[in-house]
């Protein structure tokens, strides 16, 4: 008996095809773009080149229009016009690159919020708590208070200039006005950068929740609350801006002569020669430490985004403070499933015994069966706020949400529905459907205390092509309370980890401001703390970098060792005794000689290390030493190894993660591919992972009867390596009804696809059987 489930769109079998079955297939080519549509492109150049000597490279193609020139960290300028006039440009002699630019964004924030104008008492959900986690205390905030600096200054940030790019800075804040030391607008192209106001679209408040991280001074205190905050507002209404305006704010702030930047920013796409990955890799050559945010696209590997991917700048994932995790156990099964409760829901009440009941996608009329009881709902056409609304008036006492992709995800509420509302993986979701079809279910609520647990959501690498090591390090990231306009408010994700290191940055600055910044990166990476997940299991080196960050010992350490990680590159499986070489740069910071020596590496079969004999150096002294690795890539299966590698410093014990890819011979282009409905009912989200990139990409629908091509559901051209994430238009969609979709990616003049079968009705709920294609 087939099974029906009320959806209106989703996978029905998904596999590998071969090339008898992709032969059947046939589509025309994408659509191309319209030659004269208009574009804003990243121009590179091989050198600098004068106002007027842009003027006149441009001055053939008349539609082009000069916008940005950058001058610090790139030698480029961008330029807005009609697309084949900017490939006109491709050839010049003084063009090494053009690029259109891309989208980047802050996570989802709560949309309820306003700025409050008329009083200076902020709403309860936004007072300061005191008794909040400890996640300053947790990394050494507090010990660090205790140390002085070269002039008997205690490490606060003081003389520290942390450069903010983001949504901008809402400096009337009382924990920020003194700490305020100006800005950029991007956006709009003035020096206020102040957060939107519900007046110019979409407001924000990201940028005064990772400053307040940073250098609060007033109720909350920053990890650096002497630090001075330079605003540069690059991203707009709703948290969105490009890639020309994050270049802009990184130029800007490479002539105000910064200290720190901190960008808690990013997309999705995963490679290391995204213009704004190259830019932050130059501003750390002009001695600016970059601290970036990983991403929230986790937990699989390979999700960490530009430009959380360049190779020089500090990349930052997010762990846990020391929380209460709610978890849920049905009655009967000793079997604990996480939630991850949404910004702005109640709490959930503990060791009460409660039925849980199934609400479809949370329709008022799925929710009859919910009053009294928890409802499980699956994700999908309506906002979390609508289905948590629904369940409530239904008499609701809790809300679950249940992804309907692969894997976990974090959400907040646009009101307070006075319910607890939380969310689970597709998996722990569909578990509980499968149980509550074959009898009522009833579950206990248990709180577990939990620190330094690895945030589901955080975005993992490696980076593709160069297949470094990303996240470099973790800071807390769950459950962060900070400023923002109004008061406070608890967010998370890795953009709240990325200003703990950035705040941990200013300290070491001040402590040490003679270090450069791959001397501070070292510092940090070298004394951090590597950590387990629940079961005691440690993390991947991809996953957690070098560990979560400890301050006290990153400020006090006598040696340091670059780079912080170690890439041995790609082994060829066909080739046998691959010889791989890294060096590392030892430094002794202290004023006593120390000596060094490596800790063997246990004995694995297939790898073999040739490590530095022991050595000493003086107070002020460095070395560099060369690190080999041979590797018999046919003796594993699992494609990428990695661990750490031990140095004795005297009796300090300084880690260093390392990592090498093996490589596949026929690497699949097309990976991973999910669609499921979106938040709303009128788009579709899908992901895919392309980890060559793409010459072409497409979704082509055909006829199941006939194998007629219908139409394209998206397509592009020039795709990045990495996770692809896109929301599409149902209006894309020519007619509701079952296809055969074809899912490609062409790289290089060949192509790899994978083939699938969707029912996607247009308007109200749809009827869906699970079936292979051609059945």
């Amino acid at each position: 008996m087939k099974r029906i489930i009320i959806l209106t769109a989703i996978v029905m079998f998904i596999f590998q095809t071969n090339t008898m079955s992709g032969s059947r297939l046939i589509h025309p080519p994408i659509p191309k773009e319209a030659f004269d549509s208009e574009q804003v492109a990243i121009i590179l150049l091989k050198k600098n080149l004068p106002h007027s000597d842009i003027v006149k490279l441009l001055q053939p193609n008349s539609d082009l229009k000069l916008r940005y020139i950058f001058t610090e960290v790139l030698q480029g300028f961008s330029v807005k016009g009609p697309k084949n006039q900017i490939e006109k440009l491709r050839g010049h002699h003084e063009i090494i690159n053009i690029s259109q630019v891309q989208t980047y964004k802050v996570e989802e924030q709560p949309a309820h919020w306003k700025r409050k104008s008329e009083t200076s008492e902020a709403p309860p959900s936004q007072r300061y708590n005191p008794n909040g986690p400890e996640n300053i205390k947790l990394i050494g905030g507090e010990k660090v208070r205790g140390i002085f600096d070269k002039n008997d200054n205690r490490l606060t940030g003081r003389g520290v200039t942390v450069g903010v790019i983001d949504t901008g800075v809402d400096y009337s804040h009382p924990d920020l006005s003194k700490n305020y030391g100006g800005g950029h607008d991007l956006v709009d192209n003035d020096k206020d950068p102040m957060e939107t106001k519900a007046q110019q679209g979409t407001p924000t408040l990201h940028g005064t929740h990772v400053a307040g991280i940073i250098a609060a001074n007033g109720k909350m205190k920053g990890v650096a609350p002497e630090a001075k905050i330079i605003a540069y507002r690059a991203l707009g209404p709703g948290g969105s801006g490009t890639t020309e305006q994050v270049l802009a704010a990184i130029d800007q702030a490479a002539k105000d002569k910064v200290d720190i930047v901190n960008l808690s920013l990013g997309n999705s796409i995963n490679g290391p020669d995204l213009p704004i990955s190259l830019a932050l890799n130059k501003l750390t050559d002009l001695g600016i430490v970059a601290v970036t945010s990983s991403g929230n696209s986790g937990p699989n590997k390979w999700t960490v985004g530009s430009p959380g991917t360049a190779s020089k700048a500090i990349s930052v994932g997010a762990s846990t403070p020391n929380l209460k995790i709610p978890y849920i156990i049905i009655e009967g099964s000793r079997e604990k499933i996480r939630l991850e409760p949404m910004v702005g829901a109640d709490r959930w009440v503990q060791d009460r015994s409660q039925e849980i009941a199934y609400g479809g996608i949370g329709k008022k009329d799925q929710l009859t069966n919910v009053n009294g009881k928890i409802a499980l709902i699956q994700r999908g056409e309506l906002t979390f706020t609508e289905k948590a609304i629904h369940a409530q008036q239904a008499g609701a006492v809790g809300v679950i949400i249940f992804n309907n992709t692969e894997g976990s995800f974090v959400g907040n509420l646009q009101v307070d529905v006075g319910l607890p509302v939380a969310s689970i993986s597709k998996k722990a979701g569909d578990q509980i459907v499968r149980q509550l079809e074959k009898s009522p279910q009833h579950i206990r609520i248990i709180e577990e205390t939990e620190q330094d647990v690895l945030a589901p959501f955080s975005s993992r690498g490696p980076v593709t092509r160069t297949w470094e090591i990303k996240p470099d390090i973790l800071a807390p990231g769950v459950a962060i309370q900070s400023t923002v306009p109004g008061g406070y408010l608890s967010l998370q994700g890795t953009s709240m980890a990325a200003p703990h290191v950035a705040g941990a940055c200013a300290l070491i600055k001040q402590a040490h401001p003679e270090w450069s910044p791959l001397q501070i990166k070292a510092a940090i990476m070298n004394h951090a703390l590597p950590i387990q997940s629940t079961s005691g299991v440690q993390y991947r080196t991809y996953e957690q970098g070098a560990g979560r960050i400890q301050m006290e010992e990153a400020v006090k350490a006598e040696s340091l060792i670059s780079p912080g990680s170690l890439q041995f590159g790609k082994f060829a499986i066909k080739d046998h005794n691959h010889e791989h070489l890294a060096k590392l740069k030892v430094e002794n910071v202290s004023s006593k000689t120390v000596k060094y020596s490596f800790d063997i590496p246990k004995k694995i079969n297939g790898m073999n290390w040739h490590l530095p004999m022991s050595f000493t150096l003086k107070p002020g002294e460095a070395r560099q030493v060369q690190i080999q690795l041979e590797v018999d890539p046919t003796t594993f299966s699992e494609k990428i190894q990695d661990g750490f590698l031990y140095v004795n410093a005297n009796s300090q014990k300084i880690h260093i993660p390392f990592i090498y890819v093996l490589e596949e011979p026929d690497y699949p282009r097309v990976m991973g591919f999910e669609i499921a409905r979106g938040d709303n009912g009128e788009t579709l989200r899908y992901q895919v992972y392309l980890p060559g990139g793409a010459d072409e990409f497409g979704i082509a629908l055909f006829n199941p009867e006939d194998y007629r091509f219908i139409g394209y559901l998206d397509s592009g051209r020039n795709i990045g390596k990495g996770y692809l994430e896109k929301e599409i238009s149902l209006k894309a969609v020519p007619n509701s009804g079952v296809y055969v979709a074809k899912i490609f990616a062409k790289k290089a003049g060949k192509e790899d696809m994978v083939e699938m079968m969707l029912d996607i009705q247009k308007g109200e709920g749809s009827n869906f059987k699970r079936r292979k294609v051609g059945m």
